[in-house]
């Protein structure tokens, strides 16, 4: 920048600016890369295998769309993600032709992520609005047994709120990497930066949306304490012990708000943060069961994972 210092002053500090938020709009872009999947990588992984149906579920004032797999009359595994994230981040769990046989297999985009929006069409940070937005979704199960809520990271408690909405309708609740203690939410230096307008025009929506909850995150949680105690239904926990976005103490937080004598807490030393694909064995053994053993205590193979 060594030829700028020869503009007007002001000129120059613009210049700066602009430079200054170009080179943050790329890292931060490239950051959240890995956790980001495109519609033309969707489209090339579905060009040989069949594709998830997906559809709308709205009203007047909302949409969330969802994609499935698996007959409607099986009973309901209802995938909710975090931040950032959409329906295709449990793409290997749809497409897993197990549990298709067994499942209505449900992944949601949450309300400001992929296809599924509010009217007013701004960020929402409230896990209760998230959580009753979703409401509908287990109206699609049209079997006779209640369903299995599986939530990851951001996506925990806004399934644990759901759960604790219509205990009846929910038969096992499963947290995978779980951000859930309001005094464990970790920021990063980079974080400040997703919250400046002008960043924010040069990248995509999620990450906004995801910038947003972040902020207020902490905060909902704190509200959501008396959630917990509502959880009587079995309640597995699963942390990675080397997980660097979710705090590992997050477990710790689980075993002592959750009444339920029927939860199992689950930590994996060496694993990170995805869970879902590090060890997607594992959590298929553990889904499939909980649908066979409603209300039992089980004991998972952690060297299954891989």
């Amino acid at each position: 920048m060594a030829h700028l210092k020869f503009l007007h002053p002001e000129l120059f500090m613009f210049s700066k600016y602009l430079l200054y938020t170009f080179f943050c709009c790329i890292f931060l872009s490239g950051c959240f890369a890995k956790y980001r999947t495109t519609p033309r990588e969707v489209r090339k992984h579905y060009a040989s295998i069949k594709k998830p149906k997906l559809e709308c579920i709205k009203n007047d004032t909302l949409c969330i769309q969802v994609a499935s797999t698996g007959a409607d009359t099986l009973p309901l595994l209802l995938l909710i993600h975090g931040a950032p994230g959409a329906w295709w981040g449990y793409m290997n769990m749809l497409d897993d032709t197990v549990l298709q046989k067994q499942f209505h297999i449900v992944s949601v985009d949450r309300l400001g992520y992929g296809n599924s929006w509010l009217k007013r069409r701004k960020p929402i940070g409230s896990i209760a609005t998230q959580a009753k937005s979703l409401m509908s979704v287990l109206d699609l199960n049209k079997s006779k047994e209640p369903a299995i809520i599986l939530g990851r990271s951001y996506g925990a408690p806004i399934a644990a709120t759901m759960a604790s909405m219509a205990p009846e309708k929910v038969k096992q609740l499963i947290m995978v990497s779980p951000v859930i203690d309001p005094d464990n939410e970790k920021f990063y230096w980079f974080s400040k930066y997703g919250r400046n307008r002008l960043i924010q025009l040069f990248l995509p929506k999620e990450f906004n949306t995801a910038t947003a909850e972040k902020y207020v995150h902490s905060d909902e949680l704190r509200k959501m304490l008396p959630v917990w105690k509502k959880l009587t239904m079995p309640v597995v926990v699963i942390q990675g012990g080397n997980d660097w976005i979710g705090d590992p103490a997050n477990i710790e937080f689980a075993k002592q708000q959750i009444p339920s004598l029927r939860s199992q807490y689950i930590t994996i030393p060496d694993a990170g943060h995805m869970l879902t694909f590090s060890h997607l064995n594992m959590i298929k053994q553990l889904v499939i069961n909980m649908n066979r053993h409603t209300g039992k205590t089980m004991t998972v193979d952690l060297a299954a994972g891989r």
